[in-house]
This record gives C-alpha cells, sequence and structure tokens, in this order.
C-alpha cells in the first residue's frame, strides 16, 4: 500500500487548528496566504460520461472561502486528477461530482481504495443524476461498506459553522430532504456524501446559478466544514 504522501501535513495542521475551529468564527478569521499554501486540492476525472469539469469556479472559490476562515495555507488552484493516478496520494482532499454517469474498472476502484484506506478523503456532491453511479462505484471500492446517513450531531456539521438541521438545500432536484451519507473505515469518516444538496452549485460564481447570497454563504460553510473536517480527522 501506498502512503499518503500528505499525512505528515494534515497532522501539522490539525496541530494548528486544535482549539482553533471550536472557538467563534470571528476569532479565527484571520485570512491566510493561499499562494503559500502547504497542499493542494484535487477534483476527480472519471470515466462514464459525467460532466466531472462542470462549474469549475465553485472549488476555486471554495479553497478561498476556507483559507480566509482558518489560518491554514491552502493553494487558490487545485489540481485536477484522474481516479487512476497515483497522483491522488498527494492530497488529503479529494473533490467529485458532476450529473451524469460514472464507471470504473478494477485497477481503478483499487487506487481509490488504497487512498481512502491510506489516510485520504473524497467528498461527493451529487449534481443530480450521480446518485445511482456512485452508489455502485463505491461498492467496487468497498464491498464490504455501505453509506450510512450522517447524524446531525457529527463534527463534521458543526467544526467551524454550525449546521443543526444538517446539508442546507441548495438545489431543488427531486424536492427531497437533502442528506449526507458517509463511508467509515476502522473508525474514520473517509467519504462524505451530499445528496440532494447540491453544495457545489453555492460555490460557484455568483452568476452561474443565480442563487441568493445567503444561500451561497451558507452553502461555502458547509463546504468549509468538509474540508477542515478532512484535514484534521483521524490523526
Amino acid at each position: 500500500m501506498v502512503t499518503l504522501n500528505v499525512l505528515n501535513t494534515r497532522r501539522f495542521f490539525a496541530l494548528i487548528l486544535t482549539g482553533l475551529v471550536c472557538l467563534p468564527v470571528s476569532l479565527i478569521a484571520q485570512p491566510a496566504s493561499p499562494e503559500s499554501g502547504y497542499f493542494t486540492v484535487a477534483r476527480v476525472k472519471y470515466r462514464g460520461g459525467g460532466d466531472w469539469y462542470n462549474d469549475p469556479s465553485a472549488l476555486s472559490n471554495l479553497i478561498r472561502f476556507t483559507a480566509n476562515t482558518v489560518p491554514i495555507g491552502l493553494k487558490t488552484r487545485y489540481e485536477d486528477v484522474d481516479i487512476s493516478s497515483r497522483d491522488l496520494f498527494s492530497h488529503p482532499f479529494l473533490f467529485l461530482t458532476g450529473h451524469g454517469t460514472i464507471t470504473t474498472n478494477r485497477a481503478e476502484a483499487t487506487n481509490l481504495r488504497e487512498y481512502l484506506d491510506a489516510g485520504g478523503f473524497l467528498y461527493v456532491d451529487d449534481d443530480y443524476g450521480l446518485d445511482p453511479h456512485i452508489r455502485t462505484v463505491m461498492k467496487q471500492v468497498f464491498p464490504e461498506e455501505s453509506f450510512v446517513e450522517i447524524p446531525f450531531s457529527h463534527p463534521i456539521y458543526s467544526i467551524a459553522f454550525p449546521f443543526r438541521d444538517g446539508l442546507p438545500k441548495v438545489h431543488e432536484h427531486d424536492g427531497k430532504p437533502p442528506q449526507g451519507f458517509g463511508i467509515f473505515r476502522n473508525g474514520r469518516l473517509c467519504v462524505f456524501y451530499s445528496y440532494e444538496s447540491n453544495l457545489s452549485d453555492g460555490w460557484a460564481n455568483a452568476d452561474v446559478h443565480g442563487l441568493p447570497e445567503s444561500l451561497r454563504t451558507r452553502s461555502l460553510q458547509m463546504g468549509a466544514n468538509v474540508l477542515i473536517y478532512a484535514l484534521t480527522s483521524g490523526l
């Protein structure tokens, strides 16, 4: 198994953030210097026809928002990394989204499994239409695991910003309530999946989806929670 290259960096972040992220956000909102960042976030490229590349401004905006919320260095430019690439192991946080199908072969599923078991974190945001496909893929990755709904009491909903009722509803989709699902490995949440929420629509530039500014802010806050949790959990 390949050791995740960024685990020491994540431990460093955990030391910095311990005792900080539990404080009121107003006390920790000291802008970081993004370009001197310690690591890059990655967006996952996959096969199958789904538009993994949609809303390119979304992840950049989340990175900037998070860097200005907690004292961690993040490079403002994210990287696009193929799900089959060993470059996954250079990033502590992967983001995957899209509207359509996603397929993986055995080698790709094994690569993602090794990455997650080595300490990596995957955040999946269903941009409508992804749900049945991502569930099939994750069964290929972890045949012995299933998505479980994450209770609102879990720290991912409160590590920096409180979301007492869980995920915000950003896009109507089928009108169902938003849900957050996860996969745990050895007690560690390594995959978080937002369904019927579409957080990343709220991260995109304001003119892309025409959402109210208050909803965009809440989307960014919840996204920051996910990113901060991913960088500091299980260490």
